[in-house]
């Protein structure tokens, strides 16, 4: 692999041009069928052509975009969040090898999104977001589990709600309070113009052929994820397997009142037991992605 350093012209989203003017320019990088995806690849790998590069950057432009329009909803500067997403998607470039046999939109996604949220991480310490790995999962996953549970809700969650979050993320009730009333503060509308052209937020989430892209990049993604719980889950003894599935993986957790009556043990040490086993589990996959490159290195 060279070690040339690429440096590449790519469009600005500056406060002159504006969200959707960029968003219109960067549309007109065409996407890549597979095998000229696969040879500019090549080029850039093995002679360090930096015009290959920079192709494979601009075909994945929208890409990041897409990526960074999900996370609007923390109250940053959509721009930072493209610029952020552009350098991991830059990364992953310099580091893609074609010869492992899947598209670069499937390893480029880890690294941008890997990017954009250690951005929003360092922004959000700012405000004492909390560093534990407990607060990290709350933050990136309080959204998500309030659709689930209670879709539509505004204002303040209900205590059975609050209860529930608090249970399945492993985080005090004050915690998930907090966490609430802060992102509720920085939410925005899909229904919010973007532009002078009376574009929605959600106009630019509609793209029929990125959505091919991210839906067979999405799938190549899952059957990796399966493969490796598959070959990862027997490093765990029948008990926390039966926890685990119990806790994390079933589509409605069963209470850890349930269990520890079941296990005739506390609360508390179904949840260390939880726990023990999800890091277990997740160290193993981990381990397991990087052997075969499938997760940037440290």
């Amino acid at each position: 692999m060279t070690t040339k350093t690429a440096t590449y012209n790519l469009p600005s989203l500056s406060s002159d041009g504006g969200l959707s003017n960029y968003l219109v320019r960067i549309k007109k990088f065409p996407m890549l069928a597979a095998e000229e995806e696969y040879m500019l690849a090549k080029s850039w790998k093995d002679r360090g052509n930096l015009k290959s590069a920079e192709k494979l950057v601009t075909s994945h432009l929208r890409l990041v975009a897409k990526i960074a329009l999900g996370y609007r909803g923390y109250g940053l500067p959509v721009s930072e969040l493209v610029s952020e997403g552009n350098v991991g998607l830059m990364k992953a470039v310099k580091k893609f090898d074609p010869e492992k046999g899947f598209r670069l939109a499937t390893y480029a996604m880890w690294w941008i999104k890997a990017s954009i949220q250690e951005y929003i991480l360092r922004s959000w310490s700012l405000v004492k977001i909390g560093t534990t790995t407990a607060q990290k999962k709350l933050f990136f996953n309080l959204k998500k589990l309030k659709n689930q549970i209670t879709p539509k809700s505004e204002g303040d969650l209900k205590k059975e709600h609050v209860d529930e979050i608090a249970d399945r993320l492993n985080v005090s009730n004050e915690e998930v309070i907090s966490m609430n009333r802060r992102l509720m503060g920085q939410e925005k509308s899909l229904n919010d113009l973007v532009g002078e052209n009376g574009d929605e937020w959600q106009d630019w989430l509609a793209d029929n052929s990125m959505d091919q892209e991210l839906k067979i990049s999405q799938n190549q993604e899952l059957k990796q994820r399966k493969s490796l719980f598959e070959e990862s889950i027997n490093v765990l003894n029948d008990r926390e397997k039966e926890i685990l599935y119990a806790r994390r993986l079933n589509d409605q957790p069963i209470t850890l009142d349930k269990l520890s009556k079941k296990y005739k043990i506390s609360r508390e040490r179904i949840r260390q037991i939880e726990n023990k086993a999800f890091d277990k589990l997740q160290k193993c996959m981990l381990n397991a992605a990087k052997s075969k490159n499938l997760l940037p290195a440290d």
